[in-house]
């Protein structure tokens, strides 16, 4: 493999996961009304809190959804195979919705996990904050599409997808979360 090929697959992993990426952020710009936990508590803590909310869940998902068909769009326009990586049509919009809604159910775990630590709503939890979103979209996806997620993350050359999926997403987290907080949508920069 030469530098060419192993730098389009590295591209690959940040192009591939970009539907999962976006309704985190998106969320936050929608996120108002009721909370998704509707102020429940459990064991004396809330479930989620008032930072997840039914606007910012469906706001960031269509958000997440309308991207990956605009990438499906720009890539069937740009000649590339495969509905760029996300295999036949059918499966392609799957892909893309399993990625979107997974990366709020797995934001929501976060938040969740968070609860039950006992960690204040904008406080941060290593890791947890990173990557939850990154997990519940694999984890959704994995279960719909295992070989599309095998093929694309975990096979072969594949794996330098994921390294550099790994390695950009909590800089990418922190550029988001520097964004959300000079535009007085999130209450701290982390």
């Amino acid at each position: 493999m030469d530098a060419g090929e192993a730098a389009l697959i590295a591209a690959s992993g940040l192009w591939l996961a970009l539907p999962a990426m976006l309704p985190n952020s998106a969320a936050v710009l929608f996120g108002r009304g009721a909370p998704v936990d509707l102020g429940r508590s459990w064991r004396g803590r809330r479930l989620l809190g008032d930072g997840k909310t039914w606007w910012g869940f469906f706001g960031g998902a269509a958000s997440g959804i309308a991207l990956g068909v605009l990438m499906l769009l720009l890539a069937n326009a740009a000649g590339w195979s495969d509905n760029g990586g996300f295999g036949p049509t059918g499966q392609a919009l799957g892909v893309i919705t399993l990625l979107a809604v997974g990366s709020l159910l797995g934001d929501m775990l976060g938040s969740f996990i968070k609860r039950r630590l006992d960690v204040p709503r904008g406080a941060k939890l290593p890791v947890i904050d990173q990557y939850d979103f990154l997990i519940g979209a694999f984890i959704l996806v994995g279960i719909a599409y295992p070989s599309w997620l095998y093929q694309s993350y975990l096979e072969g050359w594949s794996l330098l997808a994921l390294l550099t999926l790994l390695v950009a997403t909590p800089l990418l987290h922190r550029a988001m979360n520097i964004i959300g907080y000079r535009m007085g949508k999130k209450e701290v920069p982390w």
